[in-house]
């Protein structure tokens, strides 16, 4: 399970407490609760703080890849790939069940993530570099594999280094322009 470093030692998502969070950063055991309610206002804070970072970190990727279309798919995924493989504890939060349905931030900030992914995808079907049909499907396979990467990378069935190789072999099955 996904685990958030500390003092030199790993607490498991799961394990996780407001106590042991005020511990690591070194503040009182109540200093939590005056930012937050429960444990899980907390995972939804963490959750939706990742799915910002995350959806900038595309974004931004995509924006200065220039006007190729490749160019922009792969370097997304790339930026996708990297922040899962640096951030895996973060990214196992973020995309597990532990946000509740009524937790709006963390939804906002994913639809926003998944929304420049979207984009990305029919930008790519109007411009006839990726096949036609259901966008939101095709959306979900490209998702689907950039996880599988990471989770390659990040249960060490493949080294780091191979991860770069593998976004750019997807982005050719994708997009084989």
């Amino acid at each position: 399970m996904g685990e958030v470093a500390g003092a030199g030692e790993a607490v498991t998502i799961e394990a996780l407490s407001l106590r042991e969070l005020a511990r690591q950063a070194g503040v009182s055991h109540a200093a939590p609760r005056r930012h937050f309610a429960d444990r899980q206002a907390l995972l939804d804070a963490m959750a939706e703080v990742g799915f910002t970072r995350l959806a900038d970190e595309v974004a931004a990727a995509i924006g200065s890849a220039g006007g190729d279309y490749q160019a922009r798919l792969r370097a997304g995924a790339a930026a996708y790939v990297r922040f899962a493989t640096q951030d895996a504890a973060l990214m196992e939060l973020m995309f597990g069940a532990k946000n509740t349905a009524g937790s709006v931030g963390p939804r906002r900030a994913a639809e926003r993530l998944f929304a420049i992914i979207g984009d990305l995808i029919r930008e790519g079907q109007r411009a006839g570099a990726l096949p036609a049909g259901d966008p939101f499907r095709l959306q979900l396979l490209f998702g689907a594999t950039l996880q599988g990467i990471a989770a390659l990378v990040t249960s060490g069935r493949i080294p780091p280094e191979q991860a770069d190789m593998l976004v750019t072999d997807a982005i050719s099955l994708f997009s084989p322009g």
